[in-house]
């Protein structure tokens, strides 16, 4: 089962999850987030498998969410209308996005990338 990596390669975090990957010989996909934003269907299938709320996908410290002033914005949004809109940018999207089959994980947090591939 491949495993998809998406990142931006200045983010601290994503600098952090790619470091775990490679120390611990975990075979990836690295995609850019900015040059191959997630598209609305992979955004749609990932949302639906996470268990998670939309705002969760949202990167809510960064530039582009605050110049957008979206933290009110999205309380009002649909998840289909939050979608469409995080496939805009991949700047409003959290960082990393760790997918591989029906797993997903966003952000990075060692002990969860630890439980994810059994470490």
């Amino acid at each position: 089962m491949s495993t998809l990596f998406i990142q931006y390669p200045k983010c601290t975090t994503c600098i952090k999850a790619k470091k775990f990957l490679l120390e611990n010989n975990i075979e990836f996909e690295d995609r850019h987030i900015v040059e191959n934003n997630p598209t609305v269907d992979e955004l749609t299938e990932w949302f639906k498998k996470s268990d998670l709320e939309i705002k969760k996908f949202f990167n809510t410290s960064g530039k582009v969410y605050k110049e957008m002033s979206l933290k009110d914005k999205i309380k009002e949004m649909s998840n289909e209308e939050c979608i469409n809109l995080l496939s805009t940018n991949g700047m409003l999207v959290k960082r990393p996005l760790l997918i591989s089959g029906d797993k997903i994980l966003i952000g990075f947090k060692e002990d969860a990338y630890k439980e994810f591939f059994n470490l």
